[in-house]
């Protein structure tokens, strides 16, 4: 009887996470119409999170798409980062354009592919970005931690610099132009929050 009564527990708690971590699906068109904002700090002051030095360097705010998450428990990014978001905005929000691409994330990195492009491959790189997200405090964690791929989300705060003591040091990507070995952009997050789509 209690042999039984755990197989249930593990099956229900087994389903329960699966329904609760499925992907959000959505009906064509441009979810998110608005570009990522960035804009200058005024007399940014570095401080010490987790015996790090964090530097601000501009504040940053955007509207997006989740076309990706992993979550990290090792290495040495992982005490700032336990998340990546890999993000899309004007046409990397559309389902029309993402259901035609394979889409992964491995070793820090977001990557794509198509045996046909749907939109010029300019467009997929300036309007996606793999994004590590430093929660500023627990509840932000925890929100960060609850995301699902395919939600709209929006997430405010800072594009930042970490250094160690030992001279290691982790630097966000300052553009949306760039692609590959430094390009991700390391977010400060503030504020997040689900959002509805702006069909």
């Amino acid at each position: 009887m209690l042999k039984r009564l755990l197989f249930v527990v593990v099956v229900s708690y087994g389903a329960y996470t699966t329904y609760n971590s499925r992907s959000v699906e959505h009906d064509p068109g441009v979810l998110v119409k608005n570009t990522p904002h960035q804009s200058e700090i005024d007399s940014a002051q570095p401080f010490t999170y987790k015996g790090y030095q964090v530097t601000p360097l501009a504040d940053f705010n955007l509207d997006a798409r989740i076309l990706g998450i992993e979550h990290y428990s090792l290495g040495r990014e992982s005490d700032l980062s336990p998340v990546d978001l890999a993000l899309g905005w004007g046409p990397m929000s559309d389902s029309a354009v993402i259901s035609q691409l394979s889409i992964s994330q491995s070793g820090r990195f977001y990557h794509w592919s198509a045996s046909r492009l749907p939109v010029p491959r300019e467009a997929i790189s300036s309007h996606s970005a793999n994004m590590h997200m430093v929660p500023a405090d627990s509840r932000v964690e925890k929100e960060l931690m609850s995301l699902r791929e395919g939600e709209v989300v929006r997430i405010a705060g800072y594009l930042i610099r970490a250094d160690a003591p030992d001279g290691w040091h982790w630097v966000s990507s300052l553009t949306r132009e760039d692609s590959g070995n430094g390009a991700c952009e390391l977010v400060w997050v503030r504020e997040v929050s689900r959002r509805m789509p702006t069909l």
